[in-house]
């Protein structure tokens, strides 16, 4: 059996087949951890959703900021444009279940026996593992409660741009979820900072430290695999790999295979196919 954490999808579904023929993926034996964002910009949504949930309990996906924003979209009831990739998803005849599916997946994802933590965008400099799991529970049970509409209809916002114990209601939901989902840079005096989106040295200048750099609460035993940072090369970072090759923009797919006694990358060149839409 082999682990592999797959790099942002982004409704790349034909890229994603030939990277599994590449890893000589075996459905019947071998996991996948993807790392968010599976639908948006490319055009495959709709088949990498429905892909991902065929696979049962041999997948994990952890929600990104584009799989909210689909959330959000549908449990609003808000209309989009035909020509948008999404809105094959909010038409699809089997729309409701996939996002009903989709509600549930985790914000993190952890595995204690490979010392492997999976997460879309980043983990806040004050938090460990225990807060970490902590904070995805509570908000994984509103995403999973009765009062979910409320909080897509809440969620958008850079605002509070720091983390503070004593944060309540959506403010607090709205800063873990900026944290798991869109987390990227730190200002010199701990602020989030959401618009800069190049490689830390392009904003080295302007005083802003990568979160992976900035974390000093997780123990160093442990691993951790995150997207959202298409601009950031693919690569590891002491014990942080970053997996989003940015496939949708004409970059790599990346698989990254974890169980092995030595860390294995794998990459699909997606130059040629510049596929967003």
């Amino acid at each position: 059996m082999a682990v592999y954490v797959i790099g942002d999808v982004q409704g790349c579904y034909s890229q994603l087949c030939r990277l599994l023929e590449k890893i000589q993926y075996d459905q019947t034996r071998d996991i996948l951890w993807f790392s968010g964002d599976l639908v948006n910009r490319g055009p495959e949504s709709l088949q990498s959703l429905r892909f991902v949930r065929s696979l049962g309990d041999r997948a994990v996906t952890v929600l990104g900021n584009h799989d909210l924003h689909l959330l959000a979209l549908f449990y609003t009831e808000q209309g989009i444009a035909k020509s948008d990739p999404l809105y094959q998803i909010l038409s699809s005849p089997d729309g409701n279940e996939l996002m009903d599916w989709f509600r549930f997946q985790p914000l993190i994802h952890y595995d204690e026996k490979l010392k492997f933590l999976l997460v879309h965008a980043g983990i806040h400099v004050d938090w460990d593992l225990a807060l970490t799991q902590d904070h995805a529970r509570e908000l994984e049970q509103v995403l999973r409660g009765e009062n979910y509409q409320s909080f897509f209809a809440q969620m958008y916002g850079d605002q509070p741009d720091r983390w503070s114990d004593n944060l309540t209601g959506i403010l607090r939901l709205r800063c873990i979820t900026n944290v798991f989902t869109r987390l990227r840079f730190y200002t010199e005096d701990g602020r989030f900072e959401f618009d800069s989106r190049g490689s830390p040295p392009q904003h080295s200048q302007q005083g802003l430290i990568p979160w992976f750099e900035k974390n000093l609460c997780l123990e160093r035993s442990l691993r951790v695999a995150f997207g959202h940072w298409a601009t950031l090369a693919a690569g590891q970072y002491g014990q942080y790999f970053a997996v989003d090759g940015g496939c949708v923009w004409g970059g790599k797919l990346t698989a990254l295979r974890i169980d092995a006694p030595d860390i294995q990358w794998f990459n699909l060149d997606c130059a040629a196919e510049s596929v967003i839409i």
